[in-house]
């Protein structure tokens, strides 16, 4: 058969007829494995459910779910300080306190403000 011979129809209809005969054949081979899997389970006195716990006894009882609980809210250690007034900090996340913009504005440098450790 050659590919290059054939026309767009034909192709299509040798596409189908492939799809067609590869869903045939997958299906063929898990309804096979699946026999052959279960055998394997009978052997050693499972079902195949049991062995997949489908159905084991351990399962069957159900614990309460639990409800999520909130993460903890840890609240992050100051990097900056307002310059007179040393209650008001900031820790350089989110949007920038008034202050601290105020201070970047006049040309000083944000390492002035810096908590100390």
């Amino acid at each position: 058969m050659e590919l290059n011979d054939m026309s767009l129809v034909e192709l299509r209809k040798l596409q189908t007829k492939v799809q067609n005969e590869i869903s045939k054949r997958e299906a063929s081979s898990k309804k096979t494995l699946l026999k052959r899997l279960q055998k394997m389970a009978a052997e050693e006195g499972l079902s195949l459910d049991e062995l997949l716990d489908k159905t084991s006894p351990a399962k069957a009882v159900k614990a309460k779910p639990t409800a999520a609980k909130p993460a903890k809210k840890v609240s992050a250690k100051p990097k900056y300080f307002h310059p007179t007034d040393k209650a008001k900090t900031w820790t350089g996340h989110g949007r920038k306190p008034a202050w601290f913009a105020e201070w970047i504005a006049e040309g000083k440098s944000a390492d002035a403000l810096l908590v100390k450790a």
